[in-house]
């Protein structure tokens, strides 16, 4: 590129950028709003699914699943949380808000969405609704979603039986396949909210007969609160009351919302949120009206289960309408915190004005984005990472030891899960990854769900990687927690990445870098990194092993295994997240250092911890043996046998990728500004010549006099980059493949110890249950390594010229620059969702339906991973956080870059 063209392809950037800071900090309804949290006291914060979870668990055996099940859901009172369809609460959710539905021919009132646990389905656990995630402004001023609501009775026994009979092999059985929408014999029930002000939310349901026949539907908004009496902390139990048939009292010592009024109620009906003992458990009931007393009435016409005083702490509205055919009807709440004698007056137009902002507010997000589908899209996507917000509560003592007022839990419980955990303590809004299929963070996947939440509300999103930097989150060792299955679990290391992009994206959004932010979660990270080292280099050779890191089943074997001859596997991945650990820890000393030069000291450490991964990566034991094969020009996992000696496990995955993703680029101007740093780099490579010449010639100076920090020269580069852009291993039409299509015709086997192993490439769900049944990393396509990827071969183009060339696709005669292959993969992602030139969105896989029908095709689910070969989603549905990365993909490119690049890359005036 020349001086005069990149000139001006920065200065298209920092403008674009600068454009985007404008409309989006001067949008001033949605600017006071965001730089006022109390906007965000209210939100999606309710779980769908409570039932099955860990926190909710009080078995001796520790089977969760089973403890607490769909089939008693209904009639048990939560510990730690609440669930419900498209359901709103306070931050510390007190009060909850949800849509209960009946048809008239279930055999429940839909209270919450249906799904199979991880043993009834062939492949996991799996939600069985279909419902959409539209649209939502990052203060929730504004929210819309869509569920399907079947007419006729829900096949839940149906579902149960044909996954149960099905194997591994086969697909899910979906509710689709049940014919249940066959005739559109179904509602469309859109849920809206619009906030006047913090503690008055209006919601507005319509709701669509979609079919040829005149059908009833009784419709039950619901509020109540979450039992925090029972436990024997704090016996304060609040009330709410009926004033008429379509208002309800509001009593709450902590709460400032006073009522909730509906447009058209025909009463209101009240029980409490108390276990109904004598049905589950055939003991006595601490109370007459019980959690599905509401239930029943509906159900069974049993007066005797709902308060005939008219009060209680749970509450619906009872509305029973017929539809005609293809009739739509609108109902109307508001929940508020002012006595209003006129609460509908001014309905439409609050509702006008929050639509219209949410519109502004997406438009200026959205500018540069060409097409009408890709912002679509991308809106949709912003959508789900902001509805799947979700407040957690979880105090690991307690939760062990049990509550004062209930039995005291099994002994064996002492023992089950995460006892090494009781300091332990959320109670906070966390971004889950799904809330219907993980209810709970996952402390890798929310790294990357940041990425995302960064573009428009840069405040949470630093909120929430310090809030894993918390004592009452991080284990005093230093240890993150990685989900609530297994707290000990190991993810990859990804947490200071996160840090550094979103502190960056923060800085050129507000023209002001948030260095309290920076410098607090760098001294957390410190304990974080000394962690990595001292548990996960059991040899001190840095070289790390074992440790879920997130890749399930990626490998030959489980990498948690205890071998039987004491072997231990050399895993070149966790090897290299900890190189890529150690560069971003260097890369924020390094920041800060330009503020205060004791940080110089902090990045020249991480800068020689950089050093020592390289050089153990490349010469192990007295044989200096390298995980780094020659032969076949790929990074294996080897295993380490107690003599010393290694043997290669030659399976390729995207696991010999990952050391790309340990790159960093420094120019000579940041390290003229840093003359102690200058000085001790200096003297590591003349006196350590041998470490610097594994580092990618840190001494040649690339364009515009850049330094490259790389586990990777330009050789082994080329060489990763021939096998992952082949057709015929790595690269798919919709992104990277987790391991080598070479594997479907000729699966990779091996003997170890007489047993028999055996890796086959399966482009989507898993053939077994070992890992969970229900996450495959054997040939899908993952976002968050697909998206660290791209990251890596933009960081590299910047090094290099636009003259380093690599085929791509390999075999194809055609080659393209770095910067050129991160853009094309870019688009190859951004395909999953996109109409191709037939009007499909390749997600949407085999059921014809989904692509042509109107009232779905334009729908977006954000799947968990993706088909390897034709793209269909699979896994967990409803915007598995880290695919939400979609909508940094889809940015316009120059911004894209822009953000991802480091400062150093921007005029000066820019920083």
């Amino acid at each position: 590129m020349t001086q005069t063209n990149n000139l001006r392809f920065k200065n298209l950037r920092f403008n674009h950028l600068s454009s985007i800071n404008h409309h989006l900090y001067n949008n001033m309804n949605e600017k006071e709003r965001l730089s006022d949290v109390t906007w965000k006291k209210w939100g999606p914060y309710v779980s769908n699914r409570e039932w099955g979870v860990v926190r909710e668990d009080y078995s001796a055996d520790g089977d969760a699943w089973n403890y607490t099940n769909h089939d008693i859901a209904e009639a048990k009172t939560y510990r730690w949380g609440e669930e419900g369809i498209c359901g709103i609460c306070d931050d510390l959710q007190k009060l909850v808000f949800s849509v209960g539905f009946w048809n008239k021919k279930d055999k429940m009132v839909k209270e919450r969405f249906f799904g199979l646990s991880n043993g009834q389905g062939n492949h996991g656990e799996d939600v069985k609704e279909y419902f959409y995630y539209l649209d939502s402004t990052p203060t929730h001023s504004y929210m819309k979603m869509l569920y399907k609501y079947p007419q006729n009775a829900f096949p839940y026994e149906d579902l149960i039986k044909t996954n149960g009979e099905r194997s591994k092999e086969e697909p899910e059985y979906e509710l689709i396949d049940t014919g249940i929408f066959d005739k559109n014999e179904y509602f469309d029930i859109f849920i809206e909210y619009a906030k006047e002000n913090q503690n008055d939310i209006l919601v507005k349901l319509t709701i669509v007969n979609k079919s040829e026949k005149e059908v009833p539907l009784i419709i039950l908004p619901t509020i109540w609160f979450r039992n925090t009496w029972n436990w024997g902390y704090d016996n304060y139990k609040p009330q709410m009351n009926a004033e008429d048939a379509n208002s309800i009292k509001i009593n709450h010592k902590d709460l400032e919302i006073k009522n909730i009024y509906a447009n058209q109620s025909e009463k209101v009906l009240f029980c409490d949120n108390e276990t109904n003992d004598e049905r589950l458990y055939q003991s006595p009931n601490q109370s007459k009206y019980t959690k599905d007393g509401i239930n029943d009435f509906i159900i069974n016409r049993n007066s005797q289960s709902i308060n005939p005083k008219d009060f209680g702490t749970k509450a619906s509205f009872f509305i029973d309408v017929n539809f005609k055919p293809k009739e739509t009807k609108t109902f109307e709440f508001r929940i508020s915190d002012k006595d209003l004698k006129q609460p509908f007056q001014d309905f439409e137009e609050i509702f006008t004005s929050r639509q219209k902002e949410a519109d502004e507010f997406y438009a200026e997000i959205q500018n540069g984005i060409k097409t009408d589908d890709e912002k679509l899209v991308q809106r949709q996507a912003f959508a789900g990472m902001l509805w799947n917000k979700m407040f957690y509560h979880y105090n690991v003592e307690k939760w062990l030891k049990g509550d004062p007022a209930e039995m005291p839990p099994p002994k064996s419980r002492e023992k089950i899960r995460n006892y090494q955990w009781k300091h332990l303590n959320n109670d906070h809004i966390i971004s889950m990854p799904d809330k219907w299929e993980y209810p709970w963070y996952a402390t890798w996947d929310l790294a990357f769900h940041t990425i995302s939440f960064s573009l428009i509300d840069p405040d949470f999103a630093k909120q929430q990687l310090k809030l894993f930097l918390f004592e009452w989150y991080m284990h005093p060792n230093g240890q993150l927690p990685a989900y609530e299955w297994n707290l000990s679990d190991v993810n990859p290391p990804v947490h200071a990445w996160a840090v550094f992009r979103v502190f960056k994206i923060d800085e050129y959004l507000k023209d002001k870098p948030d260095l309290e932010f920076l410098e607090s979660a760098f001294q957390k990270l410190l304990m974080n990194f000394t962690w990595w080292v001292n548990k996960k280099d059991s040899n001190g050779n840095n070289i790390f092993e074992g440790g879920f890191l997130g890749l399930d089943n990626i490998g030959v074997f489980d990498r948690n295994t205890t071998l039987p001859n004491g072997e231990q596997l050399e895993q070149s991945d966790g090897t290299s997240w900890m190189a890529m650990f150690a560069l971003n820890m260097m890369r924020i000393a390094l920041e800060l250092a330009l503020y205060n030069n004791v940080y110089e000291e902090m990045a020249m450490k991480f800068f020689e911890h950089f050093l020592s991964i390289a050089n153990s990566l490349d010469n192990m034991g007295e044989e200096c043996f390298s995980l780094w094969d020659e032969e076949d020009e790929f990074f294996y996992d080897a295993l380490a046998s107690s003599d010393g000696d290694h043997m290669y496990l030659k399976l390729r995955t995207i696991v010999g990728l990952i050391p790309m993703f340990a790159v960093e680029v420094i120019d000579d101007e940041m390290i003229e500004k840093l003359p102690n740093f200058k000085k001790r780099m200096t003297w590591v490579l003349e006196n350590k010549p041998e470490l610097a010449a594994l580092v990618s010639h840190w001494e040649v100076k690339g364009e515009d006099s850049k330094h490259l920090l790389s586990l990777l020269r330009g050789h082994r580069l080329k060489r990763l980059l021939h096998r992952m852009l082949n057709p015929d291993e790595f690269l798919s039409e919709f992104g990277v493949r987790a391991l080598s299509k070479e594997y479907e015709k000729n699966p990779f086997a091996i003997n170890l110890d007489g047993t028999d192993y055996a890796v086959k490439y399966t482009p989507a769900e898993s053939d077994s249950g070992l890992f969970g049944g229900n996450s495959n990393w054997r040939g899908p396509i993952w976002f968050p390594i697909n998206f660290l990827i791209i990251e890596s071969l933009q960081r590299f183009f910047f090094y290099y010229s636009p003259d380093f060339l690599v085929e791509y696709p390999t075999g194809s005669g055609n080659y393209l620059n770095l910067d050129e292959i991160a853009d094309a993969l870019s688009k190859r992602l951004a395909k999953l969702f996109l109409k191709d030139e037939n009007g499909n969105r390749p997600f949407n896989g085999q059921y014809p339906r989904f692509q042509t029908d109107p009232d779905f095709k334009d729908y977006i689910l954000f799947y968990e991973y993706f088909h390897g070969d034709n793209g269909r989603g699979v896994g967990a549905s409803h915007q598995t956080g880290w695919t939400g990365l979609i909508a940094k993909i889809l940015m316009p490119r120059f911004s894209k870059k822009e953000i991802a690049e480091s400062e150093t890359e921007m005029p000066e005036d820019a920083k």
